[in-house]
């Protein structure tokens, strides 16, 4: 995977404090239940500062998170949710879980072939017979069509000001989108700005290509779709969500 959320992870809840993390994490719960009733452990790759996590976790369900950012992880285990410091491409855990989820696009972040195959390897190697792995993907169909534009956010609390811009970049033959973050960062106390800039290498993904890897990595997709409101996937669904369950 690429280095990335290094100065990033600092700000990372202020950037995105308007989340719906509660729809999302009931979206997540809802495909779980219907699919895997009885489900009760989670294995969560990419698990930030605990966002979803946590809501899992006060839903019921027994869950551990895996999380490359040493500044998210931290900032995750002061909220009470258990995870480890630790690639996704490359770890070890000595238990199976019923479900592998990965959210807000982290399988996107996961550039080259080799990294995804040791991605979805890992997934099945720790999840029991039939169990699931839920993920959502920027959609190869949305970005052509959409194409992304640049784009300027500006949020704060009681002691930052912080305005991220967002400039992509299109790496056409390797179905990846560079975003490059420039972050500008205002301390309200003494009016100082400080500034970084971070590279976020974005993959997106056709059905098909999902689905060649799911076969070779031992699964079966059951659920395609778009994330969250569980419409059928169209140049218009940026974010699709894919349920695929480990064969028996």
């Amino acid at each position: 995977m690429n280095d990335n959320f290094n100065l990033y992870g600092k700000y990372y809840d202020l950037l995105y404090c308007n989340k719906n993390y509660l729809a999302e994490s009931s979206y997540i719960d809802t495909c779980i239940r219907s699919n895997l009733p009885n489900a009760h452990t989670i294995l969560e790759f990419g698990s930030g500062t605990g966002g979803h996590g946590l809501i899992l976790q006060n839903s019921g369900y027994d869950i551990y998170g895996l999380e490359r950012s040493e500044q998210m992880v931290n900032e995750a285990k002061l909220r009470g949710y258990p995870c480890e410091q630790a690639d996704i491409t490359e770890f070890s855990i000595d238990r199976k879980f019923d479900v592998v989820v990965s959210l807000f696009h982290v399988i996107s972040y996961v550039n080259s072939n080799s990294s995804l195959e040791k991605v979805f390897r890992n997934a099945s190697g720790c999840l029991n017979s039939g169990g699931l792995f839920i993920f959502d993907v920027w959609y190869s169909p949305a970005v052509y069509y959409q194409k992304p534009e640049t784009r300027i956010k500006r949020v704060e609390n009681n002691e930052i000001e912080v305005v991220r811009i967002a400039e992509p970049e299109f790496r056409t033959s390797e179905n990846i989108v560079n975003v490059n973050y420039t972050i500008l960062v205002k301390e309200k106390e003494t009016g100082n700005w400080i500034e970084f800039r971070e590279n976020h290498p974005m993959r997106h993904f056709s059905i098909p290509e999902i689905g060649l890897l799911a076969t070779t990595k031992g699964f079966t997709i059951i659920t395609v779709e778009e994330f969250l409101t569980g419409n059928q996937p169209s140049e218009h669904t940026w974010g699709v969500n894919f349920i695929l369950k480990k064969n028996e």
